[in-house]
């Protein structure tokens, strides 16, 4: 009796450290993001920026999902000195990615699938979906280095109403710098090459911690496309000061 008690505590004591390790872990990591600028005198406007980037790790899943907009409207004066309110941005992206883990800690396969709204900019829609292989490149005491390749296919509307849609190679790195506890840099490429467009996105962040939850993080993001419209320019750029809330 008394080695069926001990057997019982040990396995009572074994069923409470698991369950205090899996509530130890997070399955769901998600930041918010969101940054406003008002400008007032010679130049009147207003623009905001939002993000949500929810991660999920499981077992045997890693996923992410992604909800961006930015929006800037300009006010302007007409020729009888009457102010009005012009719209001289908007765009959405939504993604979502799923990557299986295999043996390796860091390898997986994934699917991307996503889809970027644009207004303004020389491609009005852009869609795609992608699936390949992703594996750590480097990791050191402070620097992490990830890639991830594989094909894909797109479909795209121009501003002037021209579609197209086809194959395309997707290539895509990210490099994670933690420059100090409170202090990280990122840096994020991507490559998407189309028959009849290749486009590159990159973005640097700098990110500094205000408190456990909160951040701020200054951005420049660069997106450049090899084929555009006429009077449309192939490269935009976006410069943000945000406050990042994670939980």
């Amino acid at each position: 009796m008394k080695t069926v008690w001990i057997a019982a505590g040990a396995l009572m004591m074994t069923t409470l450290v698991q369950a205090e390790e899996a509530a130890a872990v997070k399955p769901w990591q998600t930041s918010a993001e969101l940054g406003a600028i008002t400008t007032s005198g010679n130049t009147s406007g207003t623009s905001v920026t939002g993000k949500i980037d929810a991660r999920q790790e499981t077992t045997h899943w890693s996923n992410e999902y992604v909800v961006s907009a930015f929006f800037k409207e300009d006010r302007k004066t007409d020729e009888d000195g009457v102010s009005y309110t012009e719209k001289a941005a908007e765009k959405y992206l939504v993604s979502a990615k799923g990557g299986y883990k295999l043996d390796n800690d860091h390898a997986k396969l994934f699917v991307l699938g996503s889809h970027t709204r644009d207004e303004f900019g020389a491609y009005r829609d852009y869609s795609l979906v992608a699936a390949g292989y992703g594996d750590r490149m480097y990791q050191g005491k402070s620097v992490v280095i990830d890639a991830e390749i594989g094909p894909g296919y797109y479909v795209g509307k121009t501003s002037d109403d021209l579609k197209e849609k086809g194959a395309m190679l997707r290539t895509a790195a990210s490099l994670d710098w933690t420059i100090s506890d409170s202090a990280m840099f990122r840096q994020t490429v991507s490559y998407e090459a189309g028959a009849d467009n290749k486009r590159s996105i990159a973005e640097s962040s700098l990110s500094t911690k205000i408190n456990g939850s909160m951040q701020m993080k200054a951005a420049f993001l660069i997106q450049h496309d090899s084929q555009v419209p006429l009077g449309k320019k192939s490269t935009d750029t976006q410069t943000s000061l945000t406050l990042v809330y994670s939980f």
